[in-house]
């Protein structure tokens, strides 16, 4: 499995939706095969229930839920600092990771999650065990929770790519909690992440 493919075709599923949605959502799912069959479940549930809506409906539903209530949002440094000084740091660092892995910017900013994904496809096997456990994960969880109770379809989608990202891991990283506090921004390429301290 081509796993820079895998996390590219992800994002797309992500993004605000167009005409190929299908097709990607199809090509995503073979990809999956029997090597993921927990993820692929996912994704055979989003598409179910987005089976009959026409792609303005699906735009809107899209809209609604990550555009229009910044708890459901995208962009991991939102997730995980909010409106702290620390979101600009994540956003300065995600750039530089975007431009170090050949990742090309869309209009959406560099730490939303059509970016992260492709990046995080193309890091090495160290970089990447660092950002999935310091910054992925944790915004994933987030961005599930503020979804959580409304029966939303793109819960689907992240619990499908949660499951991606956790699968070289299996269950060795435990769910974040709010205790634990936001990580540094630094994204540490080359170094380890900062150690962040609290009170």
């Amino acid at each position: 499995m081509n796993t820079t493919q895998l996390y590219d075709t992800l994002a797309k599923l992500l993004a605000y939706p167009a005409a190929g949605i299908s097709a990607q959502m199809t090509a995503c799912r073979q990809m999956l095969g029997e090597h993921m069959p927990e993820a692929a479940a996912s994704l055979d549930r989003f598409a179910q229930q987005v089976s009959s809506l026409m792609t303005e409906d699906l735009q809107e539903l899209y809209t609604q839920t990550f555009d229009l209530n910044p708890i459901c949002s995208l962009e991991l440094g939102w997730q995980l600092y909010g409106e702290n000084y620390s979101r600009g740091e994540f956003l300065v660092e995600m750039r530089g990771t975007l431009r170090r892995l050949d990742v090309p910017e869309s209009t959406e900013l560099p730490d939303h999650i059509t970016h992260v994904l492709p990046a995080f496809g193309r890091m090495p096997a160290r970089e990447a065990d660092r950002f999935a456990t310091g910054f992925l994960l944790p915004a994933l969880e987030k961005m599930l929770q503020g979804l959580s109770g409304k029966n939303c379809p793109y819960v689907d989608v992240l619990e499908a790519i949660r499951c991606v990202v956790l699968s070289p891991y299996g269950a060795a990283i435990p769910s974040p909690s709010a205790s634990d506090g936001p990580p540094s921004p630094s994204i540490g390429h080359g170094v380890e992440l900062k150690e962040v301290h609290h009170g």
